[in-house]
């Protein structure tokens, strides 16, 4: 049985990923992942605020309309709060390439184009594998169009793209128009893959002080389905390699992302919640599965589920739409 495959130009043992996350803000957690069977890890992301001198350089996209919001410069964390400076990110990864023998993905989070996106150099200096260009934000501003949100991301991936040799793949939301259509253009930037999809963060209210909290919650396996429908979709119809993450908790979310046309399969909540060695468990689960149904390699089921290949591709339009709504029925 072959579970080799390959990612931004990297050949891995098996398409089992470590996604960014905390366990990879100390040597130890790379040692750990590693250990566990993480096939290639993602390194936690280096923030664009975090490059930037001061909260008030941000680029015009940035803080798009903030002149109606005097109080928003003030959500952003201060340069303390960070648990690793730039420089001090950079030395993470130089030390851990040295000690772990699986592809390290350097991960930079941010939206504009800026002098920011000189540390995707700098992170291919000191070892970077290839880079995840990780894309958040939330366009609030009425004024401000899809069309010119799009333009932002594009000019943002190309100056990253432009900067290094290393292959970089660029991670999204979902909340696009017409994803299918910025997929195309995001390949026209020279990017290598798409990381689908980025989860978004919902904050809360706290109902005696009156104020906006920002909450964390870990992933649930139901969220994989959305970014499986997509790579479903996009799976031999963009020359982009497609990764997912977000909801893998067990082999059965791989083998689904696998049949849609994922050539990795990225995890981090599962793992925060019961260890690095997760991945054998899931790594099991996989590999039954393909002596199931007969499958002698990963090649050879991916996209087998795929919009181009699945035999009803209307179950992945509206058809299925109005099948789920006419589905249900009231009990009596």
């Amino acid at each position: 049985m072959d579970l080799r495959t390959t990612y931004l130009g990297l050949e891995l043992e098996h398409p089992l990923v470590a996604s960014a996350s905390p366990l990879t803000e100390r040597l130890e957690g790379f040692l750990r992942l590693e250990d566990g069977g993480a096939a290639a890890i993602v390194m936690h992301s280096l923030f664009e605020e975090q490059v930037l001198e001061e909260e008030a350089a941000l680029d015009h996209y940035l803080h798009y309309g903030h002149e109606s919001y005097a109080e928003a410069l003030s959500y952003f964390p201060k340069a303390h709060e960070y648990r690793l400076t730039p420089e001090r990110h950079l030395d993470l990864l130089a030390r851990a390439k040295e000690r772990v023998s699986v592809p390290i993905i350097a991960s930079l989070n941010g939206v504009s184009r800026g002098g920011w996106v000189e540390y995707a150099r700098l992170l291919e200096e000191a070892g970077a594998d290839a880079l995840e260009l990780n894309l958040y934000y939330i366009p609030t501003d009425p004024a401000l169009s899809g069309t010119e949100v799009e333009a932002m991301y594009l000019d943002t991936i190309r100056a990253v793209v432009e900067s290094v040799r290393i292959p970089v793949a660029v991670k999204v939301g979902h909340a696009f128009t017409a994803f299918a259509h910025f997929a195309k253009r995001v390949e026209a930037t020279g990017a290598r893959a798409l990381v689908l999809f980025n989860r978004f963060y919902q904050p809360d209210f706290d109902l005696e002080t009156l104020s906006v909290l920002p909450t964390l919650s870990l992933s649930q396996p139901y969220e994989s389905l959305l970014r499986v429908h997509w790579i479903a979709l996009l799976f031999g119809r963009v020359h982009l390699e497609l990764a997912l993450t977000g909801g893998v908790h067990s082999g059965k979310e791989a083998v689904k992302g696998i049949l849609a046309g994922a050539q990795v399969v990225m995890m981090t909540s599962a793992l925060l919640q019961k260890g690095p060695g997760h991945f054998r468990a899931v790594l099991s689960e996989l590999k039954a599965f393909m002596e199931e149904k007969g499958y002698g390699s990963v090649e050879e089921m991916r996209g087998v589920m795929s919009y181009q290949k699945v035999a009803e591709p209307a179950a992945f339009e509206r058809a299925n739409y109005l099948k789920v709504l006419a589905s249900y029925r009231l009990l009596p």
